[in-house]
């Protein structure tokens, strides 16, 4: 299957087939780098209130900078990995002091930032930014794994930097934004780690794992 039958196949089904979620309507990367810090361990269900108190309380990344460290932490309270609200408090001060409240528009850049490895720099990146590099969870990794028929092991060294080839090689330069999230949501509502929806799959007739 090329690129642009698998990118279109996968973006047209989130069209269809997506959930209604704050972060998806804005392209503010301050929002969308939230909502990543937020979600990492933390379902969507249990996050989605925080999420929510975050940005009332703290509307831009200068007003979370400049916020005292324990309400920061006493907004956390609940969804533990308290090193996560740490950096999280840390990046803002970084972004607020070095980049005049804006988050950097360079993948490479706001990977140097407190708590951002390649994940959330490419999100950010991606959505916020247009920039085509493809972000690499669990949802994308099962997906790709599956679809194509990749058998390397995902923790190792090699397996990490072929499945993150793989999606950079599928990802649409007009549309990085759509076709990330879609790989996330493809993952997380349909090729789900237990009892996926095979039969009903888009990529039934080309997945290898079906």
């Amino acid at each position: 299957m090329d690129k642009k039958t698998f990118s279109k196949k996968i973006i047209a089904w989130y069209e269809e087939n997506k959930r209604s979620l704050p972060w998806r309507q804005t392209r503010d990367p301050y929002k969308i780098w939230l909502s990543e810090v937020i979600l990492q361990q933390t379902r969507i269900a249990q996050g989605l209130p925080y999420y929510i108190s975050f940005v009332e309380s703290f509307p831009t990344v200068k007003s979370l900078a400049r916020a005292p460290e324990d309400k920061v932490l006493r907004l956390w309270q609940g969804l533990g990995y308290y090193s996560r609200a740490r950096n999280l408090h840390a990046c803002a001060k970084k972004i607020d002091k070095e980049y005049d409240g804006k988050f950097p528009d360079s993948f490479e850049e706001l990977k140097t930032l407190p708590g951002i490895g390649d994940y959330t720099a490419a999100a950010i990146a991606s959505i916020a930014f247009q920039i085509p590099v493809a972000v690499v969870d669990g949802n994308v990794f099962r997906v790709l794994a599956r679809v194509f028929g990749i058998e390397e092991e995902i923790t190792s060294n090699k397996g990490k930097t072929v499945f993150k080839a793989k999606a950079n090689s599928l990802i649409p330069t007009d549309q990085p934004d759509v076709f990330n999230q879609a790989m996330m949501e493809f993952g997380a509502l349909h090729c789900t780690p237990k009892n996926p929806k095979c039969q009903s799959c888009l990529f039934k007739k080309d997945c290898v794992a079906n």
